[in-house]
């Protein structure tokens, strides 16, 4: 791996464990508001949470600068049809989806289905948009599903407790989808992205609530859900999209299983739950999908079709042209990738999003 290329993935792993840590003591925290608030209700007002935060940082740091070392690449056209299905599907269908599902099972349950997403992401990736599946994730499948099976087991009752586990999982589908759409433009601005996003899916949300004929409580409550969803939400959001360009989605949504185990330890300290003995044994079959995903590698010979647009670079072995000022630092403008053939090992990140013929595995 080239050295610019290792610093970039080093930094996508920081953000992606900090979205991860964000977004997992959010759903704790939610199965205390859920209590309080209805879920359609609650799902809108965590992004529109979402939406506020971000608009309070972009005014606070005024980012309206022209320097292209710093300037953001702001959404085109072309890319609203990705976004629009995002928010559909991850700012809509999945979280109304949660909420609902965690009036019907624990907070340490959810968190651990949350492992589910990372699956979900990777084979949406693989089938829909060619990603490479080696046997590592083929095999965390395996060991995810059994853990999810656990988790429908209700000790109290004797039987196995769908409803909820379903809607969990029903809403993990849903993020993958939208991890896999928003991949596609995760070279552009990230709090833009998820300031549309916030906003819309929040609106759009509570005038289902209201349509439906659920209440908008007017109390502190609805002030807490505000401050969870700017942080959760939103700045997990952005961090999330940073990830996404230098990991790929299948890599982003794996290691952001790392948020299931937060949530996890959260309920236990915050919602105080106990315990059951199922969870012992999902809890160690999670552990094990997530290790099989996080340390899959690989390597082939791929090429790189020669390709003009713009995002946030370094230069590197993809990055070799010349400017009318120099750069140190990561910088935005138009260019042009020149075709290269290499070998590394690499993710299938922005720029490693190809077919697969031979592949070899780096343990």
């Amino acid at each position: 791996m080239h050295a610019g290329e290792s610093r970039g993935n080093k930094s996508s792993l920081i953000y992606i464990i900090i979205s991860a840590s964000l977004f997992g003591i959010s759903l704790p925290l939610a199965k205390l508001l859920v209590n309080n608030i209805a879920p359609v209700v609650l799902a809108g007002l965590l992004y529109l949470g979402a939406f506020a935060g971000l608009s309070l940082y972009s005014l606070v740091k005024k980012i309206r600068t022209i320097d292209l070392a710093k300037k953001a690449v702001s959404l085109e056209r072309k890319d609203f049809p990705w976004l629009a299905g995002a928010v559909l599907t991850g700012g809509i269908i999945g979280p109304i989806s949660m909420m609902i599902g965690l009036t019907f099972i624990s907070g340490l349950s959810a968190s651990l289905l949350l492992n589910l997403e990372g699956i979900a992401t990777a084979m949406i990736a693989v089938f829909f948009f060619k990603e490479n599946a080696g046997k590592r994730l083929w095999l965390a499948l395996v060991s995810m599903t059994l853990a999810g099976i656990f988790l429908t087991w209700d000790s109290s009752q004797g039987k196995f407790n769908i409803t909820g586990p379903l809607l969990i999982i029903f809403a993990m589908i849903c993020w993958g989808i939208d991890n896999n759409l928003t991949r596609n433009i995760s070279d552009k601005d990230p709090i833009q992205i998820a300031k549309i996003k916030g906003f819309a899916a929040g609106i759009i949300s509570l005038l289902l609530a209201l349509i439906l004929g659920m209440k908008i409580p007017l109390d502190l409550t609805v002030a807490f859900a505000l401050l969870l969803g700017s942080f959760s939400y939103g700045i997990s959001l952005v961090f999330f999209i940073k990830a996404l360009e230098g990991l790929g989605s299948s890599r982003t949504g794996a290691f952001f299983s790392f948020a299931p185990f937060i949530g996890a330890i959260a309920s236990l300290i915050i919602l105080r739950e106990w315990i059951e003995w199922v969870m012992l044994p999902a809890t160690v079959l999670m552990i094990i999908g997530v290790w099989l995903i996080v340390t899959e590698r690989h390597s082939h010979i791929h090429i790189h079709r020669t390709k003009t647009h713009t995002h946030s670079h370094n230069h590197s072995d993809m990055h070799q042209h010349e400017h009318y000022r120099k750069f140190h630092e990561a910088h935005i403008h138009e260019h042009t990738h020149l075709e290269l053939s290499h070998v590394h090992v690499h993710w299938p990140d922005t720029q490693h999003r190809h077919e697969h013929e031979t592949i070899i595995e780096v343990q």
